[in-house]
């Protein structure tokens, strides 16, 4: 079954919860019943010996569970004899039994459904009488791993949750990122490490510090194992959103996956993976969403561990913590001794160029340029998200940058690779296709500059190329009779003293000596000025758009004429034609 045609026969349990439930509440069921059925269908072969090994080894006065693991070929089980459909015969105790299967489950299953508050919904459920009529429908759809395939699953999961937020008025495309990107954010993770990948029993890690239902996870998994069946990635996630976490939860339970990697809470303000490192790293934070209720312990961590913490290298404006992200996911880089690390994160348009010299954005931008870090950033179309139709750009992140890569930074312009989807889903109208995450990561794994039809796709720079040194250029204060005045006392004793009002300031270029710019930008046009280098600032931003304008002429004179002519004619004839 495929995936529109499956989310659509679950999202019709909703014909059923329409009056009792309101359409906000429609996901706090049909979620957790559609994660019930899943893991109903992936126990349903083992089950008989499940239950036959509880037996033996309970009458041997053994712990039973390791073997039951075993037993159950999977990293949970459960004990009851019980199943959604066997719940079926009995329609007078259903919510006892229902309550009884679930609690059979092992340990890691439960805390998915307690996420989930699942408990809550049986009992509104019941009240209702709706807990045997919605049983039944989750009973009848198939939901096995050999219909419907953990890709599969995943999108369903997603495509739910987005269709559940647009109900309650939340951000309909919060909690997940959209395959086609992911695909090309592992796709440009990957590349330059191909022939290490495909060594037999590689074993490497992933992080997503905003996991949301695990899609970026599982792309990199199914990428990985594309490569290299041998592979094996070992993920691990945090997520704040306890429904998304145990969607992510049960998800890489059903894939083998130790969920103590999955982690719930603010990543941000409570790291739950304090002092690990991983190979590799995808992450599509929220956008330009303030950090306010946080704000205490970030700046306690910024302020008693600095650069041993995560946040040494300064903090961005409270209003967009989408810095604070890129920040954290450096500190997690395994160290480049050690193999080094890369990662991908999506950002908006301004983390490049927000904030001026001295300011966290800027001291954040400084770090990771001066220190090496950026490989390359790539501009996607707009509308790419469900949730914004702004610009956005794929960061790639790397402490062990290929030798031609040493002291560069690739920039990609991709907002023209794009098709149109046959339907709008939220503010998502555009995708990329397969042959264009082909051509960008070929444009990433080349590493060079690219023209097509007089327009640049591909550009590189030196990482001293964005930065600059913005000067305070100081001017004399003058008397009623215009003669300057000079300071009398402190340290410019003896010196003009600056006129506050004339204070202006210059961003010169680190690749310019700020003297020879002085004397030819700022001489030539007030004589009498000077540079108090006390105040100089270095700052960094990246003008991305910059970098791709290209000039179009504008029309010719006489054409621009013509055609207002034209309409100024039409509309001559339009008003004589009502004075008749």
């Amino acid at each position: 079954m495929s995936d529109p045609n499956l989310s659509s026969f679950i999202w019709a349990v909703a014909d059923l919860l329409r009056g009792d439930f309101k359409q906000s509440e429609y996901g706090k069921v049909i979620l957790p019943f559609t994660v019930l059925r899943r893991l109903d269908c992936v126990l349903e072969s083992t089950k008989a010996d499940v239950l036959a090994e509880l037996a033996t080894r309970q009458a041997a006065g053994l712990n039973p569970e390791p073997f039951l693991l075993r037993k159950s070929g999977q990293l949970f089980y459960n004990t009851s004899p019980l199943d959604l459909k066997k719940l079926r015969g009995d329609q007078d105790n259903i919510g006892e039994n229902l309550r009884a299967y679930m609690q059979a489950f092992s340990p890691a299953v439960r805390d998915i459904f307690e996420n989930f508050d699942f408990h809550s919904q049986i009992d509104r459920l019941a009240k209702a009488g709706l807990l045997y009529l919605v049983t039944e429908k989750f009973a009848n759809i198939d939901l096995h791993p050999d219909v419907v395939s953990n890709a599969q699953m995943g999108s369903v999961f997603e495509e739910l949750i987005r269709k559940f937020a647009e109900l309650s008025n939340e951000t309909a495309g919060e909690h997940f990122t959209p395959r086609e990107v992911i695909r090309l954010m592992v796709n440009l993770l990957f590349i330059e490490d191909g022939d290490a990948l495909t060594k037999p029993g590689v074993v490497r890690s992933v992080y997503d510090p905003t996991a949301g239902t695990g899609g970026m996870l599982s792309v990199a998994d199914e990428h990985l194992a594309s490569m290299n069946p041998d592979a094996r990635l070992v993920m691990y996630g945090q997520e704040l959103n306890p429904e998304s976490y145990a969607i992510c939860k049960a998800d890489m339970l059903i894939k083998g996956q130790d969920i103590a990697n999955i982690i719930l809470g603010n990543t941000l303000s409570n790291d739950g993976l304090t002092g690990k490192h991983f190979d590799y790293m995808l992450s599509n934070p929220p956008f330009g969403v303030e950090w306010k209720k946080i704000e205490k312990e970030i700046r306690k961590e910024a302020e008693q561990s600095g650069f041993n913490g995560r946040f040494g290298p300064g903090l961005p404006r409270v209003s967009d913590g989408s810095l604070l992200f890129l920040l954290h996911l450096i500190s997690k880089m395994r160290p480049a001794v050690d193999g080094g690390s890369r990662f991908g994160i999506v950002l908006n348009g301004s983390p490049l160029f927000t904030g001026g010299a001295g300011s966290g954005e800027s001291e954040i931008r400084r770090y990771v340029l001066e220190n090496d870090l950026v490989e390359a950033i790539i501009g996607l179309p707009t509308d790419m998200f469900y949730n914004t139709g702004i610009s956005t750009y794929v960061w790639i992140v790397s402490n062990r940058k290929p030798v031609e890569r040493k002291g560069k930074v690739q920039l990609i312009d991709a907002s023209s690779f794009w098709q149109k989807m046959r339907k709008s889903l939220g503010s998502k109208r555009k995708e990329l296709s397969a042959d264009h995450i082909e051509d960008i990561t070929r444009l990433f794994g080349r590493f060079e500059e690219v023209t097509r039809d007089g327009v640049p796709i591909s550009r590189i720079f030196k990482n001293t190329d964005f930065g600059y040194s913005t000067i305070t250029v100081e001017r004399p204060e003058r008397d009623a009779d215009g003669k300057v005045i000079v300071a009398t006392k402190g340290k410019g004793k003896g010196k003009p003293q600056a006129d506050s009002s004339l204070r202006d300031t210059e961003n010169v270029p680190l690749s310019e000596d700020i003297e020879v710019y002085f004397k030819r930008e700022v001489l030539p046009h007030a004589a009498d000025a000077w540079i108090d280098h006390e105040k100089t600032k270095v700052g960094y931003e990246i003008p991305f758009n910059r970098h791709f304008y290209v000039f179009q002429p504008p029309r010719a004179l006489e054409e621009i004429d013509a055609e207002l002519k034209g309409v100024t004619d039409r509309i001559l004839t339009m008003i004589a034609g009502l004075s008749k």
